[in-house]
């Protein structure tokens, strides 16, 4: 049985509450990279993209974050090059924020330049760590059991998450 958490409407409104916040504390930057973890999170990092494109004049700059999620700690590439982040602001995307293996895993790889400030967003933030990983920006925070899964689907017109 599935139970929706979040429609495509709310989706979209905790989208643009997030692409805010990121303004509010980016305000001053000339650039931000939005780099989001392959696939959803990268999906929800274009998303939150093309609201910031309509608000700031700052340029973003998109990257997609390639994490071998069953061994994080495999190479993780990006695609774009490290110069092109170093000494930036970035915020770090994801979908769900789990047990945290993927995010922690996300900002160590970013940490190896230097940075100039580093935020992270997640859509759903289920509260279930194993590592000290936050979100700096959730769309909403879900306590769960542990074998209750949260899935997100982007589909157009047909954004939503559920629990499984």
């Amino acid at each position: 049985m599935t139970n929706i958490i979040l429609n495509h409407q709310e989706i979209e409104h905790k989208i643009k509450r997030i692409a805010y916040q990121i303004y509010e504390t980016f305000a001053d930057e000339q650039e931000v990279v939005i780099a989001g973890i392959t696939s959803n999170g990268f999906v929800l990092a274009q998303k939150i993209g093309l609201v910031l494109n309509e608000i700031t004049k700052s340029n973003i700059i998109l990257c997609e974050v390639k994490i071998d999620k069953i061994h994080p700690a495999n190479p993780i590439t990006t695609s774009v090059a490290p110069e092109v982040y170093q000494n930036k602001c970035i915020v770090l995307v994801d979908d769900v924020l789990n047990s945290g293996t993927t995010l922690i895993y996300g900002v160590k790889h970013f940490l190896e330049v230097p940075v100039k400030k580093f935020k992270t967003v997640v859509l759903i933030d289920r509260n279930h760590k194993k590592y000290p990983v936050k979100a700096d920006f959730k769309g909403l925070s879900l306590s769960t059991s542990l074998k209750e899964h949260v899935q997100v689907v982007f589909e157009p017109q047909n954004d939503h998450a559920y629990l499984v």
